[in-house]
């Protein structure tokens, strides 16, 4: 899944385009929101919920992570939210899904350090000279492009009532630690358009 190539790297914040063919409500804002990450990688799901709920809440939100609610035994399927909705008394569901992915890998060959020694000899304008030279593995560098649907599902009518896609270009090396301020720009660019639509009041 897209979220398993690791939200990493992204440069600049995704880029966001409105889904206008949804069936708008009046019965807004919503103000109990149950946060559904879909992917396969249950860690990937944890850490984007987690960032989008903490964006909700310091917008004024009350929103619970499903994952905060569940283990990775248990099964990500629509029973599972539904008994989730009911417990925490939630208007609407936040669900996040990858829907496209494209990723290449190539190998970046990394600049050699090099050391020279020059030592005079006994002849006039004569010199030896010592070179050595260290060479690193090449780095293994993966690039993802990311599309993410995100949908806010309303509880009573069980239709989506405000949509969006996200698109992230995101750049990961296999030696580096992947970065995790790419699920913050993520969750950061949902609530700043939930906002800006109205779907949610602070």
């Amino acid at each position: 899944s897209a979220l398993c190539a690791g939200l990493a790297g992204c440069a600049g914040g995704p880029q966001v385009s409105r889904i206008d063919d949804v069936a708008r409500s009046d019965e807004g804002p919503y103000e109990n929101i149950l946060v559904v990450c879909l992917a396969a990688s249950f860690d990937m799901r944890r850490y984007l919920e987690t960032e989008l709920v903490s964006q909700l809440s310091g917008a004024g939100v009350e929103a619970v992570a499903s994952t905060s609610l569940m283990d990775s035994r248990m099964p990500a399927v629509a029973a599972t939210f539904v008994d989730m909705v009911e417990k925490i008394g939630a208007d609407s569901v936040l669900l996040t899904q990858p829907v496209h992915l494209e990723s290449r890998g190539s190998a970046v060959t990394v600049n050699p350090d090099a050391t020279y020694i020059f030592r005079p000899t006994y002849y006039y304008n004569v010199f030896t000279v010592e070179l050595e030279e260290y060479v690193e593995p090449p780095e293994i560098r993966f690039e993802h492009d990311v599309t993410l649907l995100v949908e806010l599902i309303s509880v009573r009518t069980r239709e989506p009532v405000w949509a969006i896609r996200t698109r992230s270009d995101i750049v990961w090396q296999a030696e580096m630690e992947r970065d995790y301020s790419a699920y913050v720009e993520e969750a950061e660019a949902v609530t700043r358009e939930l906002l800006r639509d109205g779907v949610i009041d602070p």
